[in-house]
């Protein structure tokens, strides 16, 4: 049985294109249906009842009709604006960069609503707390979890070993932690501190409503980001346009992390 020719779809607008004179390409990531490209006609005319509903990084309900190569938006109806998060320029750029890995990760043939959820619950995080940089690390890392993805962080990839505390090493491409004994070959390794590997186990275990206010001693906070956005980038395959830009917003002071 063919599915419905016009279908509902409660989604996050990752970006729009002008597509003609009047009308916008929209991208969006939705809970029920994965990865949705979609034509909203007239969209860019002040008379629209979509003006302002297609904006990147708003939750809207779309009433689409499917088409032979592209959909169509008939309705939208925004369920979350996330006004205050666009309202500041360095949260803006911390949206942007989420909404470009769900982009990147997402797929058009697979939904996925552990990714969907993530996405909308870090933005919610962001618009309440835009300057606690952790809520980004913890998206990239479980990111990589509702992919498919997660790193191992408990166990030496190749071994099976407990880690033990000490000397750790990391590799996206073997898959996560490596004991000092282990030379997996033609694979890109790299050190990891005992702290790091620490941030990235709270990461894991903490949910968003209950992450740690901490903010990172700038070695540390750029140990993990650069641990993390190297796995992104290792199974995203390519660089993050939105990563230049979070890179110039610059770390506010840091303080101690428990031990």
């Amino acid at each position: 049985m063919p599915p419905p020719r016009t279908y509902r779809a409660e989604s996050l607008v990752l970006k729009n294109n002008s597509f003609g004179e009047a009308d916008l390409l929209v991208t969006v990531y939705s809970r029920e249906w994965g990865k949705l490209r979609a034509v909203a006609k007239g969209a860019k005319r002040t008379t629209s009842k979509l003006v302002g509903h297609l904006e990147p990084l708003t939750v809207v309900n779309l009433a689409l009709t499917r088409g032979r190569n592209l959909d169509t938006v008939n309705q939208g109806e925004v369920a979350e604006n996330f006004g205050a998060l666009k309202g500041d320029l360095g949260s803006l750029t911390k949206g942007l960069y989420v909404a470009e890995l769900v982009d990147g990760f997402g797929s058009e043939a697979h939904p996925n609503a552990p990714l969907y959820q993530l996405a909308v619950d870090t933005l919610a995080a962001l618009e309440k707390a835009p300057h606690q940089d952790l809520l980004l690390r913890r998206f990239e890392l479980h990111l990589l979890a509702v992919s498919g993805f997660m790193p191992e962080l408990y166990h030496c990839v190749e071994c099976r070993a407990t880690l033990e505390p000490g000397r750790h090493r990391f590799s996206p491409d073997s898959g996560g932690a490596l004991c000092p004994a282990c030379h997996p070959p033609e694979v890109q390794v790299r050190p990891m501190s005992l702290r790091a590997l620490k941030v990235l186990r709270l990461l894991h275990r903490s949910r968003i409503e209950s992450l740690p206010a901490l903010e990172l001693p700038e070695p540390l906070a750029q140990e993990v980001n650069s641990l993390l956005s190297g796995a992104v980038r290792y199974w995203l395959d390519r660089e993050i346009r939105s990563n230049w830009f979070l890179e110039r917003l610059g770390s506010p002071g840091a303080v101690r992390l428990p031990s």
